[in-house]
């Protein structure tokens, strides 16, 4: 898309995933402020939440020298806030401001009867992470205003950009003190709609009946809720990440957003030269840890599927997943191979399993009845995909035709076992499946293509509909194929999956060289060198109803 360009002096942007890697919007902001950074150097602050200290310093906060260093030296911020300035270690080394907000609790209840008072935010029934949210928000508004204050040049212009209902406070705040910064409100998935699915109740067959603020009293998500839509009505551009979300938003926010999808960082992938040797170490790790876990060796020339991502099991296709990897288990077609499927997502893990650590250290046989998780888990009673596969009996016997491999861990190259992180595994992989059911956009997918992983997603991901959108559904068009999926075809969807995967496995070399090579150039469509234009647009339409007021 061509946009509008606007010439901004100051743009701070807020999350509390800012040197915080905690989900998705870690990976849109970190891979995104490289392009900010060639587009406008030095001109982008970041601002997150000060959760560090000297026993455990942030592995992703630098000290660094920039021109904020002037500002921090006098800095007098109110209510007793502190804040540290540095820069972010990722791809473009942003400036980064961290904001300890602890002290804000003391005016706590003043700030939710500002915010009552001036945009009927109802704080009244919170609870959770609730609190921690908006004060950590407050605090980074303060430090905007005082920035702003310290540059004392009026006709500057400045843009505030708050991403998820966990800042909508501070952007509130912020339009209260300040009215003149033009501000713009991301949701990258409404606190609604997702209560909707994680409640297990049907979002797209009734989304046009559902009401939020009715919906919020049922799931007692007032709070959260109120102060999202309040964040996304008083805001100067309402965006959201993609069609999908878009609907919701309309629906449950009564707010229509500019729509602007998340890109990708191609540093991420390994060059073509050094390709084949990361694809080669990261099939040589998975298949020995593999082969360990179930007990004897599995081929070189095994499928390896996987899917990963965060441990929601009915909003991420995780239930889905499972149900077609068990069926094809029983079914009796040959296959020209044998299919490998790891399924990766974080859960409440107590580090690695120690008789499997040690047999790979020391290249022993394990003995043990557990051919299925790599990872110690605290109570595997209350672990949804543990509990899915022991219902079904899997126990990755030599004579089964899919093995199924649990990894509920973090894949930060420290987790124990594969001692190599997501990143660098990720090209050993053959075929990965996202069939989300909830799925604001897809980063999962989107990585997968970009290191030439033909991938299977859903209709209901934004990235899917995307795909769609841009007329390249298929493996042969796009590397990516994108099935239908609603609340009434899960069996359908299950069956899909099967044939999918099933045809993939009696693909031949040739063909499967044209999926990775779609599937490259596919990827490179969602850089952010393209999609940056996107919020281009959505700036310019902030700091022109900024001007207005």
């Amino acid at each position: 898309m061509k946009s509008d360009s606007v010439d901004f002096d100051l743009l701070f942007e807020t999350s509390w995933e800012v040197c915080n890697k905690v989900g998705g919007i870690y990976t849109v902001l970190s891979t995104k402020a490289n392009t900010l950074q060639k587009q406008h150097k030095d001109k982008t602050v970041f601002i997150g939440p000060d959760l560090w200290n000297e026993s455990n310093p942030s592995p992703f906060f630098i000290e660094s020298k920039s021109w904020l260093d002037n500002w921090i030296k006098s800095a007098q911020l109110p209510s007793g806030i502190k804040a540290r300035v540095g820069r972010w270690n990722i791809p473009g080394k942003p400036i980064v401001v961290l904001v300890d907000y602890k002290p804000l609790y003391s005016i706590k209840d003043s700030i939710y009867s500002t915010v009552w008072e001036k945009y009927g935010v109802d704080s009244l029934h919170a609870y959770g992470d609730y609190d921690e949210s908006c004060m950590f928000a407050v605090g980074a508004a303060m430090v905007i205003s005082n920035i702003i204050e310290w540059k004392a040049q009026p006709k500057l212009t400045n843009i505030a950009h708050f991403d998820e209902w966990t800042t909508g406070m501070g952007l509130l705040y912020l339009k209260h003190i300040r009215p003149e910064v033009a501000t713009v409100f991301t949701t990258h998935a409404t606190c609604i709609g997702r209560s909707i699915c994680c409640n297990n109740k049907p979002l797209y067959d009734y989304l046009n009946g559902y009401n939020g603020n009715q919906m919020a009293d049922e799931l007692n998500m007032q709070s959260k809720h109120s102060l999202e839509k309040a964040a996304a009505q008083n805001s100067d551009c309402f965006t959201t990440v993609s069609n999908v979300t878009a609907k919701e938003c309309r629906q449950l926010l009564e707010c229509h957003p500019v729509v602007t999808p998340n890109g990708f960082e191609q540093n991420f992938v390994p060059s073509k030269a050094k390709y084949a040797q990361a694809r080669a170490t990261a099939r040589e790790q998975l298949l020995k840890v593999g082969s360990k876990l179930v007990g004897y060796q599995l081929p070189d020339d095994a499928l390896i599927v996987a899917t990963s991502g965060r441990m929601e099991f009915r909003n991420k296709g995780i239930d889905v997943f499972i149900d077609a990897l068990n069926k094809m288990r029983y079914e009796n077609k040959v296959l020209a191979k044998q299919i490998v499927a790891f399924i990766m997502v974080p859960a409440w893990s107590d580090g690695p399993r120690v008789d499997l650590k040690q047999a790979l250290e020391t290249n022993e046989e394990l003995h043990s009845d557990n051919t299925v998780v790599t990872h110690q888990l605290h109570d595997s009673s209350c672990d949804s995909i543990y509990n899915r596969l022991e219902s079904y009996g899997v126990a990755n016997k030599s004579d089964e035709r899919v093995k199924i491999i649990y990894v509920p861990s973090y894949l930060n190259g420290d987790d124990g076992i594969f001692g190599i992180d997501y990143y660098h595994l990720l090209p050993g992989i053959d075929l990965t499946v996202f069939p989300s059911y909830y799925e604001p956009w897809g980063y999962t997918p989107l990585e997968s293509i970009a290191f030439g992983i033909p991938t299977i997603t859903t209709d209901l991901s934004g990235f899917g509909q995307w795909i769609i959108d841009i007329e390249s559904e298929g493996f042969a068009n796009s590397g990516v194929k994108v099935l239908h999926r609603g609340d009434s075809n899960y069996s359908e969807v299950v069956d899909e999956i099967v044939d999918a995967i099933e045809t993939y496995v009696g693909t031949d070399s040739k063909s499967i060289k044209t999926f990775s090579k779609k599937a490259t150039d596919t990827a490179k469509l969602a850089a952010w060198s393209n999609f940056i234009n996107y919020y281009d647009d959505a700036y310019c339409k902030a700091v022109s109803k900024a001007n207005k007021k």
